[in-house]
This record gives structure tokens, C-alpha cells and sequence, in this order.
């Protein structure tokens, strides 16, 4: 029996110790939204995630046999299924439908009609020559909102040019930004432009619904990742701009605020931000040097900023005599901002994000889905899970049912014909 304890736990994945999802009083700020997706990757899921998580219903079109391409993204794999995959289209039906056959396009068509928004995300010329451009569909939907994601917009010289999260953060000016001074541009740790991209589609979709119900009007909402990617670099952008200095990278040590980096301790790193002079203040009465406060050098952030890689080295000196736990806990009594540099297994461990309900595990099959929440609250309420990520079409006949209210005789025809 112990034996059998010991193996089982050494089995155990991180996943299978998160919290299940409360059941009731889900968000439905959404609820009677309907949404078809018919992106693949992250960018356009990521976004329809969002939406759902709100409370629309969104129904997730894929291709037979094959589905979503992030689907094959691994390892690694949890039951069968890419974790990448997994971490964004919980809360969605998926349907299988061969649109590129006439008879698929017209089933898609049909849930056009009844369709509040749709997500594509091919470059032009292909949403035209598929049938789901928004010309085409507008004819189809005239309060249709068609929303766009591609990795260059719908307009200009490279639009028709593919493009992923690498391409469009070497654009953006993040990757030269990231990483040592000396060592090769870094990109950031995560898909950032498909999540901003994703998560700008979501905005302007919500900001298109609140315009249609005041109007009646449809719109096409364009939204290119490379630009949403450089729009996230707006505070070095504008900077050079105005001013014609040319930042590189520098290991995040060449903030316009003087102190506003990582440091060591005598066992693990931390971050440190010294934002205004009453912080700086604390900061100094805390570590025991009011006399750098008093120093009219370093009285406002101008004077820190022309004194910073000597108070850079003043810092390091006294922050490195003690362990990360004792500066993190003086720095919280002292409120300067300050934190850890947490692994990923540290991160989702993390009282400060677990309490608040961030990380759980949805059940399918007797696994534990891990899931990180929409992390926003409504009213104190951030519950949104409904529904697991779905197997590849398992929930076809239930939306063309419920959607359409088609019977079984005309579904099958479909699946007889292999657009299913």
C-alpha cells in the first residue's frame, strides 16, 4: 500500500494539485454573444478566450481530421492534447467544417447569419478566395462584426505576408530592446504579440458590440500583430523621438527612472523600483543610509540619474550582506516596491496570485487541465469556467443544432459528403 502511495505520488503533475473551478456564478456580462472563430495558433484563440470568458458563446470552426494547428504544438502533450493548446480555448465548442468545399461554405454561411462576430485570421487575399472576407460577409450579415488578425493588416505592401510571434517582435523593436548589451536580441519569454494582439481584437470587438447596439451598425476590425507589438514599445518609442537618443539593450538597466533594476542578495535576485524621492526616502532610512537621502545629489530622479552607476554600486554593496526573504520582508514593511524573480514553478505557488484564484485544473477524462484564469473581477466575481477545451469537433452536431436547428438527417449529410 505504501509502495503503491509513493508511486502514485511521484506520478503526480503540478497540475494535479491546483483547485478545481468554482461551478456557479460564472461571468456573463457576454451571455447571448455569438462568436465563431476561425483562427488557429494563439493570437486569434487568445482573443476569443477572452470573449468567452466574458460569457459569449464561442464556437470554435476547424478543419477535419487536423483542427487547430496549435494543436500539434509539442511536446509536451497531456492526454493526447499540445498544453499549449489547452492554456487558451477553454469555454468554446469546436465543430469541424470543410469550408473550402461549397457546400461547407454555405453550412459556415448559415451560422454567419445568426453569427454576432467572427475571427479570421488569413491575410486577404485567402479570407476572399475562402468566402469569409468581410465584403462577403457582411452581404450574408449586415451587423456582422468581422474581425481581422493578421500579422501585417489588411492593407500596404506586406499584407499578404505571413507571420508569427517571432516575426513580429524582431519588427517591433522588443527583441533589440531584450537582453544583454553585449549577447544576441532576446525575445520576450512569452508569445507577447499574439497575447496583445489577441487581447486587442477582444477590445475592439467589445468596443464594436457597444457601438452596434447603439447604432445597428456592423464593423471589420482590423488588427495587426506587428503593430500591436510596436504599440507596446510606445514609452521607447516616443522617447527617441522627442528626444533623438537611441537606446540598446541593456539588461533592463537603462530605465528613464534612476533605480529601476535588478540587484543581488547573497542568495537569489531581486527587483527594485525607486520610483518617486519619497520611496528613495524610505528605501535609504530602511537599508540604514539616510545619508545617501540627504545627499542633495540625489535629491529628485535627475540627480540619481546622472549619479546612477555610483549608487547602483552603493546599493549592491548593502544588498548583497543578506538573503532575498530579509530585504523582500523590510521592503514590504517599508512599502518600496520591490520583488522576487520567480520561476515558473515559483510563480504558480505564489500566495500573492493563488489566494485570488488565479491557477486551478478543469476535469476531462480523468486529467487535470491546468488553467490561468481571466485574473479580472466584476463586482469581487472572476469565476469563468464553463467548459474544458474541447476535443477536435466534438460538439458539431450541437451547434449546428442548436444554432441553426437542423436534424440529424441534414447534419449527417455533411458528415457523408466529408465536410465534417
Amino acid at each position: 500500500m505504501e509502495n503503491s502511495f509513493l508511486i502514485a505520488f511521484a506520478n503526480m503533475l503540478p497540475a494535479d494539485s491546483l483547485p478545481l473551478p468554482p461551478s456557479d456564478n460564472t461571468l456573463r456580462l457576454l451571455d447571448g454573444i455569438r462568436v465563431l472563430d476561425l483562427t488557429t495558433s494563439i493570437a486569434g484563440p487568445y482573443a476569443s478566450l477572452l470573449l468567452a470568458d466574458l460569457g459569449a458563446s464561442v464556437v470554435k470552426v476547424e478543419r477535419p481530421g487536423r483542427g487547430d494547428d496549435c494543436r500539434a504544438w509539442g511536446p509536451p502533450f497531456l492526454d493526447g492534447e499540445s498544453l499549449w493548446f489547452l492554456s487558451v480555448n477553454r469555454n468554446k465548442q469546436s465543430v469541424t467544417l470543410d469550408y473550402a468545399q461549397s457546400a461547407g461554405l454555405e453550412a459556415l454561411h448559415a451560422l454567419v447569419k445568426v453569427a454576432d462576430v467572427i475571427i479570421v485570421n488569413q491575410v486577404a487575399r485567402s479570407q476572399k478566395k475562402l468566402g469569409i472576407d468581410h465584403a462577403t460577409l457582411k452581404a450574408i450579415n449586415p451587423t456582422l462584426i468581422h474581425v481581422s488578425i493578421t500579422g501585417f493588416g489588411l492593407s500596404g505592401a506586406s499584407a499578404d505576408q505571413p507571420c508569427y510571434d517571432l516575426i513580429a517582435e524582431g519588427y517591433s523593436g522588443v527583441m533589440d530592446m531584450t537582453g544583454e548589451a553585449d549577447q544576441d536580441p532576446q525575445k520576450v519569454g512569452t508569445p507577447a504579440a499574439d497575447l496583445l494582439s489577441g487581447a486587442d481584437a477582444a477590445l475592439a470587438t467589445l468596443a464594436a458590440l457597444v457601438d452596434r447596439n447603439r447604432t445597428g451598425n456592423g464593423h471589420a476590425i482590423d488588427v495587426a500583430m506587428v503593430e500591436s507589438m510596436t504599440r507596446f514599445m510606445t514609452p521607447r518609442i516616443i522617447p527617441y523621438l522627442g528626444s533623438g537618443e537611441l537606446l540598446r539593450r541593456s539588461g533592463g538597466k537603462d530605465s528613464v527612472i534612476a533605480i529601476y533594476q535588478t540587484f543581488h542578495t547573497a542568495d537569489d535576485p531581486i527587483t527594485l523600483g525607486l520610483g518617486n524621492d519619497n520611496i528613495w526616502a524610505r528605501f535609504c532610512e530602511a537599508v540604514g543610509r539616510p545619508d545617501m537621502a540627504n545627499d542633495p545629489r540625489c535629491a529628485d530622479n535627475i540627480g540619481r540619474r546622472a549619479a546612477r552607476e555610483e549608487i547602483v554600486r552603493e546599493i549592491q554593496s548593502i544588498l548583497i550582506k543578506e538573503p532575498r526573504a530579509h530585504w523582500l520582508a523590510l521592503f514590504r514593511q517599508a512599502r518600496i516596491p520591490a520583488g522576487p524573480i520567480n520561476r515558473i514553478d515559483q510563480v504558480v505557488t505564489d500566495p500573492t496570485l493563488t489566494e485570488r484564484g488565479l491557477f486551478y485544473a478543469a476535469q476531462r477524462d480523468g486529467f487535470s487541465v491546468p488553467q490561468v484564469g481571466l485574473g479580472i473581477r466584476f463586482d469581487d466575481n472572476s469565476q469563468t469556467f464553463r467548459k474544458a477545451p474541447p476535443r477536435l469537433g466534438e460538439d458539431t452536431r450541437a451547434v449546428f443544432a442548436s444554432w441553426l436547428d437542423w436534424d440529424e438527417v441534414k447534419i449527417q449529410q455533411l458528415g457523408s459528403a466529408g465536410l465534417l
